[in-house]
């Protein structure tokens, strides 16, 4: 009987998760040892579902692959062990302490790490972060956050993305007085124009939080405590004074490159991968959001799990000729309470392109299209998504629209339901 390859997966995330349940439905058992080493001690989880763990949920609530289901599933799955390099022509893994591992094909699905801005007074002299201070990434992030909010607490959350919005709304739940400050001037700028982010700011602050754009913070104020430095405070940029118990930083994520970087395999923003998520080095691939493929890196989840998708085809033979050609971006989700879809361009890109907006002052509600001849590049919903699931099916096929692209957002019952499913930001 011919000897298992040994299938090494470097990262625990959502990609990978994917990619177990893409191995396993394509029999991969049968000819891959499949190894997966995890950072956290956890098994996967659902990054999006934080929040319900930040509000008191258990953790059970989040996770997609408890510790139990490897082993299960004939994998052998290392917790809480950080990898160095790889040394790509001994084919194999360096830990930061331990023996090396071997493998004959290894994937690195590294995930993001949440960015860090260096704000004065956040650390003390030994470059510690300051009593009350929190990144909000991980699923440890919100069990700390859990343990140290308390209600009638004033918390300041710096970032007005997804994560940061999700914080914000979780920790007024549990009673805190919630400020969100956010540079760009609108918020979720990445996903919505200012009118949309307008209107997603007017419905959260309906909803009991309070918002700064177009601001930031300039310095954090801390006080001496028993256990040394302890938040008191920050200072905008503008001069404007919040007191805070608790600052929560969720202003962005870069790609995990490191190990990539030390193992000598090309990097850019991401982890270059070809349509076979394939790097230049024989052997090693890559998927999620540490990739990037033809100059782009996702921050969605639905681009990562088509990537998973691909590869299990690849590696297990089941289509060999499976490429990745790219993810149309789309989402739709409920921020802070919010439902929000968003899909293409935010903005039109050519003199021809039409422009189509509804705004509901009262319901606080927009609907905006962005349309080329009969196609739709780009559309926003907010408060209202009654017709997302028809435009996402639209776009996603390049369906024409009906002569009225109006009635796009007036009738729901000629496009059904998206058949892929919405995107999910992450």
């Amino acid at each position: 009987m011919k000897a298992k390859k040994e299938l090494v997966i470097v990262g625990n995330g959502m990609a990978t998760c994917r990619l177990l349940d893409g191995l396993h439905s394509r029999d991969a058992q049968d000819r891959f040892a499949i190894t997966v080493i995890g950072d956290e001690a956890h098994g996967a989880y659902n990054r999006i579902q934080l929040g319900k763990v930040l509000v008191g949920g258990a953790i059970d609530d989040v996770l997609t692959k408890p510790s139990q289901w490897y082993a299960e599933h004939g994998v052998k799955f290392m917790p809480g062990r950080l990898v160095e390099k790889l040394d790509t022509a001994a084919r194999r893994v360096h830990f930061v302490d331990g023996e090396p591992l071997r493998y004959d094909a290894v994937v690195l699905a590294t995930g993001s790490k949440p960015i860090l801005p260096a704000l004065n007074g956040m650390v003390d002299d030994e470059g510690k972060l300051l009593e009350g201070i929190f990144g909000y990434r991980t699923l440890d992030d919100s069990l700390s956050m859990r343990r140290y909010a308390r209600p009638g607490d004033s918390a300041v959350v710096l970032g007005g993305g997804l994560l940061g919005l999700e914080a914000a709304k979780a920790l007024s739940d549990l009673g805190l007085h919630v400020t969100i400050v956010h540079l760009a001037h609108q918020l979720m700028n990445t996903q919505l124009d200012f009118v949309g982010g307008e209107m997603l700011r007017k419905q959260i602050e309906r909803g009991g939080m309070f918002v700064r754009t177009g601001r930031t913070i300039e310095r954090v104020l801390g006080t001496e405590s028993r256990d040394g430095l302890s938040l008191d405070g920050v200072v905008l940029d503008d001069g404007e004074q919040l007191s805070a118990d608790m600052l929560v930083v969720a202003c962005g994520v870069r790609p995990r490159i490191e190990v990539a970087q030390r193992s000598r395999i090309p990097v850019n923003r991401g982890i270059q991968v070809n349509d076979l998520m394939a790097t230049e080095v024989p052997g090693v691939y890559a998927i999620g959001e540490c990739t990037e493929h033809c100059g782009m890196t996702y921050g969605l989840v639905a681009p990562a799990w088509e990537q998973a998708d691909v590869l299990a085809d690849v590696l297990t033979g089941a289509r060999p000729q499976a490429r990745y050609h790219g993810s149309k971006l789309y989402s739709r989700l409920k921020v802070a309470g919010v439902e929000v879809a968003s899909l293409g361009v935010l903005e039109p890109v050519l003199e021809s392109d039409q422009v189509i907006q509804i705004i509901e002052e009262r319901s606080l509600a927009y609907r905006k299209l962005i349309v080329r001849g009969r196609q739709l590049i780009g559309a926003q919903l907010v408060g209202n998504t009654a017709a997302a699931s028809a435009l996402i099916q639209t776009f996603d096929r390049d369906d024409p629209l009906p002569e009225d692209p109006l009635e796009a957002l007036c009738s729901f019952s000629a496009g059904g339901a998206a058949s892929s499913g919405p995107r999910t930001i992450c």
